[in-house]
């Protein structure tokens, strides 16, 4: 999809649901440019932000632990760092077309990547 197609799609959706939604609707054309930036984006890079089962994931577990009585801040921020530690242990999946996406972000990023790709190249030998 690219943005004319999704511009008439938004188009389409106002023509059905525009009576029923108008402010949401109104609210989305109001930001369409910053919406849209979206569609400059290689699609596997589009896929990386908008699949968002881990962060998903991740606030799940801070709403099982947040439930608790917490007796101060820093024993909600230490629990949510001990929680975020023990859920990274189950990330085992990588990213698919990763290497595609990290190219993609580099290209659109290159300067606040470099820090991050000079870590990974140190801590793994080299980019896979």
């Amino acid at each position: 999809m690219n943005k004319e197609v999704a511009e008439l799609a938004l188009n389409d959706f106002e023509s059905i649901w525009g009576d029923k939604y108008p402010i949401v609707i109104h609210s989305w054309w109001r930001k369409w440019d910053n919406l849209s930036v979206y569609f400059r984006f290689h699609e596997a890079l589009r896929k990386v932000i908008y699949t968002t089962n881990a962060i998903e994931a991740v606030h799940r577990q801070f709403r099982k632990l947040t439930k608790a009585d917490i007796p101060n801040d820093n024993s909600l921020l230490k629990l949510l760092y001990l929680s975020i530690q023990n859920a990274s242990k189950k990330w085992t999946m990588p990213i698919q077309n990763w290497n595609l996406t990290l190219s993609q972000l580099a290209i659109f990023f290159e300067s606040r990547l470099e820090g991050v790709l000079k870590l990974l190249s140190y801590k793994y030998g080299a980019l896979r």
